[in-house]
């Protein structure tokens, strides 16, 4: 099981950063991916990290503002978002794909955490 950490309320232009874990399942064999949904806004895939930490992907929304990683211990991966507006307001899940590659489409994803909330206000 997934489990996104980190969310909250902040003003435009502070930093979060996410982290998601599973103290179940070890990512060593998962690529992974950062994905939002907004009120009335389908789900959107906003950064995906592959297998060995050394391809990443960005929404063009975010490229230059976040960055994601994998953690040294395999189970755990971060977003590290920065100069955050209101329009990354957003429930943020992560999910995780097994193989190499991510895709950039959400049913390519098998495991999926709850999701943490993060409010960005003007």
């Amino acid at each position: 099981q997934l489990v996104e950490s980190g969310g909250g309320v902040v003003q435009a232009g502070d930093s979060l950063k996410l982290t998601c874990a599973d103290s179940g399942r070890a990512f060593s064999n998962y690529a992974m991916g950062w994905f939002r949904q907004a009120p009335g806004k389908e789900r959107e895939l906003v950064a995906a990290i592959d297998l060995s930490g050394a391809t990443a992907y960005y929404a063009n929304s975010v490229k230059g503002r976040f960055t994601v990683s994998r953690g040294n211990a395999k189970n755990t991966v971060y977003l590290q978002m920065n100069s955050l507006t209101v329009e990354d307001t957003a429930v943020y899940y992560c999910a995780a794909r097994l193989g190499s590659y991510y895709y950039t489409r959400d049913y390519e994803y098998a495991f999926w955490g709850q999701g943490t909330q993060v409010t960005v206000s003007s």
